[in-house]
């Protein structure tokens, strides 16, 4: 029986999510459903980080044990003959049978894009969260800073979230403009339910100016999330890649 870790990327817009749902389209159901017709056999697949509706993925990290004989190229070309084009296999590798996709992490990063400008783009709708209003990207910045850190995330956390603890650790977090795009990048131990999105949220509040930059300070402290903006569209995010110990040897996609 051999491990094998797989690099994914998908756009979450026609889906219901990572988890398979009986009936529904979910990316777990799709992946399953592909490897299996490789492997010959039932797969069981476990992802490094679920996402939900709508989110898309350039490098999500999947792994599961078979006894097929199969190299990593007949995994990487078989699955995506089996795939939806909104979904693919990037790369394949072998690992130890210690190996787990989710506990082995040692940290997660995500971009949340906005595409910012007065008038919509057709081409950007399903790939970025549309911001009519003028984005003040270094003050959203700035006021991003105090989440860096080991921080109860409460006020950020979904009222549906089921881990047992609200304590995440935040690597760093950077707001950056590139013409009519503004990127949201943060790194961290691990996330919330909507963590991401509703950090987003706040600070895209902040960049209109419809809140203080010391509100975001303010409201972590409070750990009250009814006190925090709305939750950030799905669209705009994206699992950018997944970090492991030097020792499995994954390639790292950022």
């Amino acid at each position: 029986m051999t491990r094998w870790a797989l690099g994914v990327e998908y756009v979450g817009t026609h889906y219901v999510g990572w988890q398979h749902q009986t009936g529904l389209r979910s990316i777990q159901g799709a992946l399953v459903e592909a490897l299996s017709q490789v492997a010959d056999h039932p797969v069981e697949l476990t992802c490094a980080g679920r996402t939900d509706a709508g989110v898309h993925a350039l490098g999500q990290v999947v792994h599961f044990d078979s006894d097929a004989a199969r190299s990593a190229r007949a995994w990487v070309l078989g699955a995506n003959a089996h795939l939806e084009r909104y979904i693919s296999v990037a790369w394949a590798q072998a690992v130890p049978e210690h190996f787990h996709a989710r506990y082995s992490a040692l940290r997660r990063h995500y971009r949340y894009q906005i595409f910012n400008r007065a008038v919509r783009s057709a081409l950007e709708v399903e790939r970025c969260t549309w911001v009519r209003e003028t984005l003040d990207a270094e003050r959203m910045h700035m006021a991003a800073q105090v989440l860096v850190g080991e921080h109860d995330f409460s006020a950020f956390r979904a009222a549906e979230c089921q881990s047992k603890t609200p304590v995440r650790r935040v690597e760093s977090i950077e707001v950056s403009r590139d013409g009519e795009r503004v990127y949201l990048d943060i790194c961290a131990n691990a996330f919330l339910h909507h963590m991401v999105r509703n950090i987003a949220g706040l600070l895209i509040s902040v960049g209109r100016g419809e809140r203080a930059a010391t509100d975001v300070e303010r409201i972590l402290a409070g750990r009250d999330r009814k006190q925090s903006a709305p939750t950030a569209a799905p669209e705009g995010l994206y699992l950018r890649a997944i970090d492991y110990p030097a020792a499995f040897g994954l390639p790292i996609r950022l």
